[in-house]
């Protein structure tokens, strides 16, 4: 399948003119180089697609760049044996919108490296809607379950369950069979997350403390608020539970003695999903393919749009005013 001389592409640019992000016609020529060329199907929208976007948040490295972490699609060209064309494949972070071009785009040049093979039980679609929120949910509960975690442990708390990454972490826990309780400042959202698979929505107060150490209550969980929220769940933890931090949506500072981890043993475990080893990749979706299936996908992607639909999804996420999974049709 060739590839037409020019497609279209979100761009974005930082130079004299300002920082800025709109649709444009691109060559191939212009993307960045790899061993994978696809023609794109799907991509979605993660709050860090939104900083990029607008310029809000300085997470391009250099300029110009095609936004977009995450993408899926057809492979229409590969010098890598291992994919052939029509192969459906994904690729999430791997410096995507970061270092290299992105997924919002008709067609993307990937290294070989980042690609996964799409597992058979998904559709481009249902990956999409999964993506990097889901895929980072999936790599804290692989972690936590590599370091001896367990149901009878207590139940895992999961804090900005309102978010993508916190909702997709919802539905894999408890489809794993943990019991989950979610922390959510959205009080009219309870219902929602408990049908996802909260067992309790609890408010933020439940997790304010002041003391290095608190009755233990919870089994371990993951955080994506970071700041005290963080500290106090740390500090709520049973002896050898296990805590996953993956965001800083709240703030990146840790205020905290070392009482819960030499007292009772307690674990604190780093997700970074983007630079996450190509097994462990591999790994994960394999689990988002069966056992770690989210059960719940056509409730937590609640907008589809196209390519021109994202300036305004930018906007609204970045005001807070988005809820659950935004998924982009390119094709």
């Amino acid at each position: 399948m060739s590839v037409p001389a020019q497609f279209t592409a979100f761009r974005i640019h930082d130079d004299h003119a300002g920082s800025r992000g709109s649709l444009e016609s691109i060559g191939l020529a212009q993307l960045a180089p790899g061993e994978v060329v696809i023609r794109t199907a799907w991509s979605s929208v993660n709050y860090k697609d939104a900083l990029a976007g607008t310029g809000k948040g300085r997470i391009l490295r250099h300029f110009p760049l095609v936004g977009g972490i995450d993408v899926a699609g057809h492979v229409v060209a590969s010098t890598d044996p291992a994919y052939r064309e029509g192969d459906a494949v994904l690729a999430t972070g791997c410096g995507l919108s970061e270092t290299r071009d992105g997924g919002y785009a008709q067609y993307a040049r990937l290294e070989s490296r980042a690609v996964i093979a799409l597992p058979a039980s998904l559709s481009l679609r249902e990956a999409m809607v999964i993506g990097t929120a889901g895929y980072t949910a999936a790599l804290a509960l692989l972690r936590l379950r590599e370091n001896r975690q367990q149901p009878s442990m207590g139940p895992l708390v999961v804090t900005g369950a309102s978010g993508g990454v916190g909702m997709l972490a919802l539905d894999i826990f408890s489809r794993a069979g943990f019991e989950v309780h979610a922390v959510s400042g959205k009080a009219d959202r309870a219902d929602f997350l408990r049908s996802l698979g909260a067992s309790e929505v609890l408010r933020r107060e439940a997790l304010h403390s002041t003391r290095p150490l608190e009755p233990a209550r919870y089994g371990g969980g993951l955080d994506n608020v970071g700041g005290p929220m963080l500290v106090s769940l740390l500090a709520q933890t049973v002896p050898y539970g296990n805590v996953a931090s993956a965001g800083l949506a709240a703030s990146p500072a840790l205020d905290m003695t070392v009482m819960p981890f030499i007292l009772r043993g307690v674990s604190l475990l780093g997700i970074g999903s983007s630079g996450s080893a190509r097994d462990i990749r591999e790994q994960v979706w394999a689990h988002l393919a069966s056992d770690w299936r989210p059960r719940h996908l056509d409730r937590i992607c609640t907008r589809e749009i196209g390519l021109d639909g994202l300036p305004e999804v930018f906007d609204a996420m970045l005001a807070g005013e988005s809820f659950g999974r935004t998924v982009v049709r390119v094709d």
